[in-house]
């Protein structure tokens, strides 16, 4: 049962938000979509030296990269960049106040709703240790895509 559970948690986690982009202008996630990818491979790293450390232990067997992190990254990490930089960019402030809001709500709210539907659970991390493990990320995408942006501007 959990992991029919678990399957149908990844399908919807993958398929809602990359079908919540058709609400965002085309132009907006071709300019944003390089920044997003590659924030979300590095994203794709961490995971694995997160799972490495075992700093979350998701409740299905056996354990899977593929089955377990990988739809998290695949899911709503790279659109939901997407969406951050389309609805701030260029206000730091706001992309920074809207990041820390979403990944409080995602840290402080949603991570206790999978521990209570039984897919996930923080094991060598607590809650505030994990909002910083994927809040700091937030910087790295606006630098990088400040970084793109100016060598648009200087083709």
């Amino acid at each position: 049962m959990l992991a029919r559970r678990h399957t149908i948690f990844n399908i919807v986690m993958i398929l809602i938000p990359w079908l919540s982009l058709c609400f965002v202008d085309k132009t907006k996630v071709r300019r944003y979509a390089l920044s997003s990818v590659i924030i979300g491979m590095f994203e794709i790293i961490n995971h694995i030296y997160g799972h490495q450390r075992n700093w979350w232990k998701f409740y299905d067997k056996p354990k899977s990269f593929l089955k377990d992190e990988l739809p998290f990254d695949l899911g709503p990490y790279m659109p939901l960049s997407i969406w951050m930089l389309s609805l701030s960019y260029g206000n730091f402030k706001k992309f920074v106040l809207l990041n820390a809001l979403t990944n409080a709500f995602f840290t402080f709210v949603f991570m206790p709703f999978l521990k209570t539907i039984k897919i996930l659970q923080l094991d060598r991390l607590n809650y505030v240790q994990f909002f910083i493990y994927i809040h700091y990320k937030a910087y790295l995408l606006y630098a990088l895509q400040y970084g793109l942006e100016k060598a648009r501007l200087t083709q």
